[in-house]
């Protein structure tokens, strides 16, 4: 058996983008514990893809009068890309009753979830929460009788921001402090 070394967690080779998972709360974002539990858990499942995972500084130009050598680039406002979720349809309703429920009451309508970023050996390696998502648009599937394919439902995911987390730099920092607590 060869020695865990923490090195190993940082190795320069990219990540592959075809393993992921996807968390997605069961509860309201904005509500109290108690209320929270009132609300119908939401059923898990897998997504073939996931995208829409970014952002964008609004910059305006600002041409400062007598200096013509440049224009200064001022930042106006920040915003989130809506997280797009895509699956093949199942009998489960949950995509659709979290979508229908932000049309019908503030109940359940919020979530938090999570895209998580495997390594090639299955670890994962970073994640993206996201927070106060709300189902912002629900898309069925196209239907064609000559195509023999999976039906495939998709779900926007309207957010209020990001937090990238790097998953393997926590684990080393996690074994580095283990190490020197253990002497």
């Amino acid at each position: 058996m060869t020695a865990f070394n923490p090195g190993d967690l940082l190795t320069p080779d990219p990540l592959p983008k075809y393993r992921f998972i996807v968390t997605l709360d069961p509860a309201d974002a904005h509500l109290p514990l108690a209320q929270a539990a009132l609300v119908p858990l939401f059923a898990a499942a897998g997504f073939q893809e996931v995208t829409g995972l970014g952002a964008a500084l609004e910059v305006t130009a600002y041409a400062e009068g007598g200096r013509n050598d440049s224009v200064h680039q001022l930042p106006l406002r920040h915003s989130w890309n809506r997280i797009t979720l895509k699956r093949g349809l199942i009998r489960d309703p949950g995509l659709w009753s979290w979508y229908q429920a932000g049309l019908t009451q503030s109940l359940g309508a919020r979530r938090d979830g999570c895209v998580l970023l495997l390594g090639a050996d299955g670890i994962p390696a970073v994640a993206w929460s996201f927070h106060g998502g709300l189902a912002a648009k629900w898309s069925g599937p196209d239907l064609h009788a000559e195509q023999n394919a999976i039906a495939i439902e998709a779900l926007e995911i309207a957010h209020e921001g990001l937090t990238r987390t790097d998953l393997l730099m926590a684990a080393s920092r996690l074994v580095d402090t283990a190490r020197q607590i253990g002497g």
